[in-house]
Parts: C-alpha cells; structure tokens; sequence
C-alpha cells in the first residue's frame, strides 16, 4: 500500500504567479539599493584608502562585510516597494478585477503574498540576530589591523617610503618571511635637527608601556644636525629605537553593533537593550509592511503602477524614523523598556488594519467576525 505525503501548503497558481513576480522584484529592488549604498561606502573607504587608513587588501572585505550588513537593514525597504509594485501593476492591468470576478478575494492575496513574506521573515530573524553582528564585528577587526601598521603600511625591500607626513623617510634592502629587516636606512626630521640613521638589522616592536610603535635598530650608526652647518654628531650604537606611531593596546573595545545578541540579552544597559529590540523588530517590520502593502497597493486602473508609492515612501520614512528615536529613547531611559520599540509597530500595524478594513468594507467584516465567532 501507497502512502502519499502531500505538502501542508498547497500552492496555487496564484501563489505561484504573485510570488515568482514578487520574488524577482524583489531581487531586483534589493540589488539596485544596495549598489547605491555600497557605491556610497566604496568611496568612503577609497578616502581611507588614499589616507593610508586602510590598506588596499582590505577594500574588498570591507565592501563585501558592509554588503551583508547592509541587505539585512534593506531587506524590509525593498519587499515593501516590490509588493506595491507587483500588487499595483495588477490593479492598473485589470488583473484584480478579473481575478475577484472569479471569486478571488483579498484574503487569497494576502495568503500567496505571506507565502513569500514568512520565510523571508524567518531569514531576517537569523540575519539580524546573529549575521549582521558578526559582520560588524569583522569590520572592527579589519579597521582594528589596519591601525596597527597605519604608520609602517607598505614597506617593501628595495623601496623608499615616507611616514608620519614626511619626517620619516625610510628604506631597507631586504625582509625576511618574519619581518626581519637587514641594511636599513632611516631618516628622521624633528623640529630644525636632521637625523639619519643606518643599521645593519632592524624589526618593528609596540610597546605597551609606552604606548608606541617603534622600529628597533641594531649595530649601526646615527648622524644628527642642523642642515646647512658643519656641526655634526656621530653616534655609534648597538640598538636604536624611531617612534612612528601607536602601538595597539590589545583591548578590543567592541561597538554595540557588533556585540553578539546574546549578550545584548544578558546586559543590563539600556543602550544595550534599545539594540536588541531594534534587532528583533527588523524580521517585525518585514511582517508588518507586508501586511500592509496589500492594502496600499490598491490603485485605480488609470492611476499608474506608482499611485500610492509616494504615500508608501512616506508612511515607511516616518515608521523608520520613529523607529530610531524610540531606541534612542530607550537608550537614554526616556521611556522604559517594555515601551521601547513595540509601540511603532503597533501604530503602523493599525493603519494597515485600517486600510484592510477599507477595503473589504466594514460590512463584510463585520459579517466574517461573526461568521467565525459562531463556528
């Protein structure tokens, strides 16, 4: 005997036609927004780049960490706009109407559209909660490593280069796989006084109690004056230390952005909750503009696909800027924290209901509220 597993959701051609639409919308919407933002954050880090803050090996990490952090927060933006834009194409051409003349009601649509918005709800959950900290996180590191040799980026045998704006001039004929560097020459500008320094070996040290980066020269000799005089002192030594920069102080202070969920959860800052809750309301805020897309998508025939993306654009501007006053509420305990972000929600989720109510009418709600309760 046979037994036959059916899928507990039964997918329509319906579902299937609005969610291949929205699904490539939506991929569409997301890739262009990102483009902009990420486009943005390359010429941020090329300014670094060209500042010598970061290295060139790092441009390519940062982009990519920052494209993964960054499509997380677009995510909600950009099903938003896709659900209206797919849903109001529909309503311009006439589709809606033929399909509610064939018995296909609002709530067949907001079932084929939460098909899609469901998973991608449970996806942002596991993006905001854990994948977007940890690429925060990563960021800090590569900005982290790369102020360690701010000041000594780029040295190679062979090749003369300039630190500290020009008052270290620096060159080494050869380095080894350790750092070790050998026949090295140094020359070194503070105030009127010209130093020039050549060593045999030398190898960069930080010393934590000073809090310095220094590169440490052996067997050789130091020759220090005034250019254009004939005084000159010549000094022979067995090491010779030049400050160029700032050591690291092995303390990795971690932004709230990065800090792992968990441990946002255990803290008993304010600031650290206000994070938390804007974490968990991203997958919220997915739901709820969904939700209320539908609705909002409702255009007339001659209206345009567009007719109701400027009201949209507007109702999301306000919801997300409330959204960040409301953490920085929290964060400055002007409200407390059962408050903190959820009263948002509960605001847009009600104009959406009233949208929904508008446009079923409130007859027919009123007559499948009672339909339910009596059965």
């Amino acid at each position: 005997m046979q037994k036959h597993f059916s899928s507990p959701i039964k997918l329509t051609v319906l579902d299937r036609m609005i969610v291949s639409d929205i699904g490539k919308t939506l991929l569409s919407v997301l890739s262009v927004l990102l483009l902009i933002i990420v486009s943005h954050k390359l010429a941020r880090i090329l300014a670094k780049a060209v500042e010598g803050e970061v290295s060139g090996q790092a441009i390519i990490s940062l982009l990519s960490l920052n494209a993964v952090g960054m499509s997380v927060v677009l995510l909600p933006a950009s099903l938003f706009l896709s659900v209206l834009m797919v849903l109001g194409r529909m309503h311009r051409d006439n589709e809606m109407a033929a399909l509610a003349a064939g018995g296909v009601g609002l709530p067949q649509i907001f079932r084929s559209v939460f098909i899609l918005i469901v998973p991608l709800a449970i996806l942002s959950t596991f993006l905001s909660l854990q994948i977007q900290p940890w690429s925060a996180d990563k960021v800090q590191e590569i900005f982290k490593q790369e102020a360690k040799s701010v000041d000594v980026r780029g040295i190679s045998a062979g090749r003369f280069s300039e630190y500290s704006q020009g008052d270290i001039v620096f060159y080494v004929e050869e380095i080894d796989e350790e750092g070790r560097m050998s026949n090295v020459f140094i020359q070194n500008r503070q105030d009127s006084q010209l130093g020039i320094v050549s060593s045999n070996n030398g190898h960069i040290l930080d010393d934590p109690d000073s809090g310095g980066r220094f590169i440490v020269l052996e067997d050789g000799y130091r020759y220090q004056g005034v250019p254009g005089e004939a005084e000159y002192r010549i000094t022979q030594f067995e090491e010779y230390a030049v400050r160029v920069g700032e050591a690291s102080d092995g303390v990795k202070k971690v932004k709230r952005k990065a800090k792992p969920s968990r441990v946002l959860w255990d803290s008993p800052d304010p600031g650290d909750l206000a994070e938390l809750q804007r974490r968990i309301s991203l997958p919220i805020v997915l739901l709820i503009l969904g939700f209320l897309a539908v609705p909002l998508s409702h255009v007339a025939p001659r209206g345009g696909v567009y007719g109701n993306l400027l009201i949209a654009l507007l109702i999301y501007l306000i919801y997300e800027n409330l959204m960040r006053v409301s953490q920085s509420w929290v964060s400055g305990m002007v409200i407390p924290g059962w408050i903190g972000l959820w009263w948002c929600h509960l605001l847009v989720l009600t104009i959406g209901i009233v949208l929904m109510v508008r446009s079923l009418g409130l007859n027919w709600c009123k007559a499948a509220i009672r339909e339910r309760l009596s059965s």
